[in-house]
């Protein structure tokens, strides 16, 4: 009887132990040396705000900075829908999720919401009404930012011409379904408070720190989650899967993240989502190029990266060096035969806009030498990009390639799919039809 109850305690406490690690997330910035400091306390420059170059607009001019920053519009605005009048389908494991409209109308929008009512739901994920959002509203990041921050969002969303546009009720499955369990999750997952600054870090560095973890939201996407969905900061961006496409690592480690990558390198990645040698953004990281960080002064770009270079080396061993040199001018006898279907289809639909060296002959932004989605044994991005197609915004205007997803089957995708990635990448993918269509569905809608 008193093993048993041994065996009991120590299973308990395995349990208990187990349960502490799924639960427990260090905070975005754990991995920093140095404590945090209240922002009224910390002597160097305010890291958040606007630049401050624009300090001294006003309300609603700093609001749209700090929407465009905070990448409100891509979540907020259905596939060739109003901005922000919401309607974005979010497919997800358990049920589908529909982004509300953000517009100022007074009925199927937030127009009668007080100061109070949108301070809560970007700090608590608590509705006027009282009833939880969804971590799909990525409230756990925005709780760092201040009042003032987000009533100048409030103010720039008010500025907006109403839309009377309802929303598609979630259709989620039991128990996901129960809102109100959401209150558990937020006393584990949302710290509701505000961005605590770095003294021991450089102003540069805060102010990094505050768009990338407050604003930008980028572990959103670039992190994994736990069990529980929460965002798993102890492989703090070390990628993960968003809306059916990989967001690919942004740890300092050399070969699969961005430790290769020089400043300046990084900085126009984010500033264009293209580098030539190093591909061209796509899926959500394009939209959010497109909708956020081309609107951002090089002042902050700067400073994101400054703290992206300081964000801990982990490695994805799922993912090799990208290959850097140039394929050959026509494919092989043998690589036709290996996959004669993929190789037919390349000719016929990709070989002219992105060449059969993977030099484009039109554009760098089509390039395919040294992109990591084609150097990705998983060719789920090259998969999503074919179903869905490509829309980007240069510098010297739009650049867009056409959906193929209702052109080709999900067999002919496969294959096409895979011919790409042993052609131009490192290592071959052996993606699926089956594959296909299931992260074909997981893109949001």
């Amino acid at each position: 009887m008193k093993r048993f109850h041994w065996g009991l305690l120590a299973l308990a406490i395995v349990a208990c132990v187990a349960a502490a690690w799924i639960i427990y997330v260090p905070g975005p910035t754990a991995f920093a040396s140095g404590s945090t400091v209240a922002l009224g306390d910390y002597k160097g420059t305010n890291p958040t705000g606007v630049p401050v170059s624009l300090a001294s607009g006003d309300i609603v001019k700093r609001g749209e900075y700090l929407t465009r920053a905070a990448d409100c519009e891509a979540c907020h605005t259905a596939k060739g829908g109003v901005p922000y009048a919401g309607g974005l389908a979010f497919n997800l494991p358990f049920g589908t999720l529909y982004s509300p409209n953000i517009t100022p109308d007074k009925e199927t929008g937030i127009g009668n919401w007080t100061d109070a009512d949108f301070i809560n739901a970007l700090h608590k994920g608590i509705a006027p009404d009282g009833s939880r959002f969804y971590p799909a509203f990525p409230y756990p990041s925005y709780t760092l930012l201040t009042n003032g921050d987000v009533l100048a969002i409030k103010a720039y969303l008010f500025s907006l011409k109403p839309v009377r546009q309802e929303t598609e009720p979630n259709s989620l499955a039991f128990p996901f379904n129960q809102r109100w369990g959401m209150m558990f999750w937020s006393l584990f997952y949302n710290s509701n408070e505000r961005y605590r600054p770095n003294p021991s870090q450089s102003a540069e560095w805060n102010r990094g720190a505050y768009l990338a973890e407050a604003l930008g939201h980028c572990g959103e996407c670039h992190t994994p989650r736990n069990l529980l969905q929460a965002v798993d900061n102890k492989k703090k961006f070390a990628g993960a899967v968003t809306a059916g496409w990989r967001a690919y690592n942004i740890t300092q480690d050399a070969t699969s993240g961005i430790g290769s990558w020089d400043l300046d390198t990084t900085a126009k990645f984010l500033a264009h989502g293209h580098v030539e040698g190093l591909g061209t953004a796509s899926g959500p990281m394009g939209e959010a190029i497109d909708m956020s960080l081309r609107h951002m002064a090089p002042e902050d770009i700067n400073a994101l990266v400054v703290y992206l270079k300081s964000i801990p080396a982990i490695a994805d061993t799922s993912l090799p060096l990208p290959k850097t040199m140039l394929a050959s001018g026509f494919p092989t006898n043998q690589e036709i035969a290996e996959n004669a279907r993929g190789a037919m289809i390349f000719a016929g639909a990709c070989a002219a806009c992105h060449g059969w060296s993977g030099k484009s002959p039109i554009l760098s932004y089509a390039d395919f030498v040294g992109g990591r989605t084609v150097n990705d044994p998983t060719a789920r991005n090259v998969a999503q990009a074919i179903i869905w197609g490509v829309t980007r915004h240069t510098p010297n205007g739009v650049v867009t390639m056409p959906g193929f997803g209702k052109a080709y089957s999900d067999e002919e995708i496969a294959a096409v799919s895979n011919y790409i990635t042993a052609r131009f990448g490192a290592e071959k993918s052996r993606i699926t039809a089956a594959d296909i269509k299931t992260i074909g569905k997981q893109a949001s809608q």
